[in-house]
């Protein structure tokens, strides 16, 4: 299958001269049309700088980002906000991400007035998505701190897909929020994925988020990539020493399975220092 997003060799440079900072070296990967792909790794990874980048927040120096067979690393201004037909992202804060002074509605309709959609037309299109997002119509009436962090993530989903997106970089999406709504949200998700055939880069610390949600996974480290493989494989039995460190930092129910994981975890630890000394 011909890859919707392809990422050849890219390079990400922060700062110029002796102050700049690599943050992305040479990094590769593919995603298909209706794929879910994992990018997991610690804070410092590089893991979101390789969402900014494809959602032109990043500088790019070297490499390429070809979407749908067209090259974007480049693009900005008219191009740039054209392609947002087709890529759209959903951020981690999901109040921090919406505008406390506009209402719901006011907030999902105003993307689709400036593609040129009817205001008749948009606001159907958003009672139609908030009910997708299972919210009811009503919410477009009210303002983001009416509603809780679940709620608020469900609108930032709903904002994303209104345009009818073929990719969404969705940069730590669950984080912020407790383990009940993860899940609730985590669901929403695969269904609308379902439902949509929309591409998700899905970025996460957590590899038991992406075990739930992705088809591949990929393992980031100190800005390049470590590991890429099938999602239960990768989240269950990695190849590669600091995918596993990953895998054996994911808290499980069972206190003495947990127990037994820190064990293995702190050595790991111990080797890596070792290596590193």
């Amino acid at each position: 299958m011909t890859a919707l997003l392809d990422v050849s060799d890219l390079v990400v440079d922060y700062g110029r001269g002796r102050t700049a900072f690599r943050a992305l070296h040479g990094v590769s990967l593919d995603i298909a049309p209706g794929e879910c792909l994992g990018l997991v790794g610690e804070s410092g990874s590089g893991k979101s700088t390789l969402g900014k980048a494809i959602l032109g927040l990043a500088p790019v120096t070297g490499g390429r980002i070809q979407f749908d067979g067209r090259e974007i690393s480049g693009v900005s201004g008219r191009a740039r906000r054209a392609l947002a037909d087709d890529i759209q992202v959903v951020f981690q804060d999901p109040y921090g991400s919406l505008n406390p002074a506009m209402t719901i509605g006011d907030i999902l309709v105003e993307p689709l007035l400036t593609s040129g959609i009817s205001a008749g037309a948009a606001a159907t299109r958003v009672r139609e998505m908030l009910d997708r997002v299972r919210l009811p119509s009503t919410a477009m009436e009210r303002y983001p701190s009416e509603f809780s962090g679940g709620q608020r993530q469900r609108i930032a989903i709903a904002r994303a897909l209104v345009r009818g997106p073929r990719l969404i970089v969705c940069d730590e999406p669950v984080s912020a929020l407790d383990l009940t709504t993860q899940a609730t949200i985590l669901d929403l998700f695969i269904e609308l994925q379902r439902e949509t055939g929309v591409a998700y880069l899905f970025v996460s610390h957590d590899l038991g988020v992406v075990r739930r949600v992705c088809h591949r996974v990929a393992v980031m480290y100190r800005g390049e990539l470590v590991e890429v493989g099938e999602g239960e494989q990768v989240t269950r039995s990695p190849q590669h020493p600091y995918s596993e460190r990953l895998r054996l930092a994911s808290p499980v129910a069972d206190p003495v399975a947990q127990r037994e994981r820190r064990t293995q975890w702190l050595a790991l630890r111990e080797v890596r220092d070792a290596v590193v000394r």
